[in-house]
């Protein structure tokens, strides 16, 4: 397996409030450990959730696994990290109101499984670009609904308006996912900052290019500034065959 993460405050932000996490190595009793997250809220609070919500989540999991599978020691994982992000807002005047999006997966033998919350992503690249987490926001719900088409998405003024975040309440609900990898496949991670600058059929040229995954994930991150970088960018690429023998 190769991973690289990486990200970058774009071209209109003073502060950088997504934070990535990547480790091949075990954490408790998972064989590896992915996470993205875009964080909200006033004067630095959403760059305090982010990186909050990164370190919760892997002390969670290295501490408190106790037999569980991948998927409830995921949810748990995000649960705690709610409500802890929930205590730090209301303990900490300078933080009240804070909250994140999340993304976290791991890769077990051929599986890839995540939990998400919020409008940042996980993409399927193969031999085509797959979006397999859920948006939670507003203008999803519309085109779910049938009330706006998915191409006008993109484009529409409440865009960027999420029905689902970590710390907005108490209890969160948490959406997981399971999916069987094939031989080829890559794996990115990102947030808005990344979706909204580069369309889809772009990331996939640069994800199939053909290079190594640190140069693909630096090349999203200079189309997303040439783009007119509006948002922080945050990436993870996941290459989960990478170094195996075809036999």
């Amino acid at each position: 397996m190769k991973v690289f993460s990486l990200t970058d405050m774009g071209r209109k932000r003073d502060i950088n409030e997504d934070y990535v996490y990547a480790t091949d190595k075990p954490v408790g009793n998972i064989p590896n450990l992915f996470v993205v997250a875009d964080g909200m809220g006033g004067h630095k609070a959403g760059e305090f959730a982010s990186r909050y919500a990164a370190e919760v989540l892997e002390e969670h999991i290295q501490n408190n696994n106790q037999g569980m599978g991948p998927e409830a020691i995921i949810i748990e994982a995000v649960k705690e990290v709610n409500r802890r992000i929930v205590k730090a807002a209301e303990s900490e005047v300078s933080l009240n109101g804070m909250g994140t999006t999340l993304v976290a997966a791991t890769i077990i033998e051929h599986t890839l499984y995540f939990a998400n919350v919020g409008d940042s992503r996980l993409y399927l690249i193969g031999d085509d670009i797959k979006q397999l987490s859920k948006d939670h926001s507003l203008v999803q719900e519309m085109v779910r609904l049938g009330g706006i088409r998915q191409e006008d998405a993109k484009y529409h003024p409440d865009k960027n308006i999420i029905t689902r975040a970590i710390g907005a309440k108490e209890d969160v609900e948490v959406d997981f996912f399971e999916h069987r990898l094939q031989r080829g496949d890559r794996i990115l991670m990102c947030t808005d900052g990344l979706t909204n600058m580069v369309e889809d059929g772009e990331i996939f040229r640069i994800v199939k290019s053909g290079r190594d995954i640190v140069e693909i994930a630096k090349e999203l991150v200079e189309k997303a500034n040439e783009n007119g970088g509006k948002d922080n960018i945050g990436i993870v690429i996941a290459e989960p065959f990478a170094g195996e023998v075809n036999v």
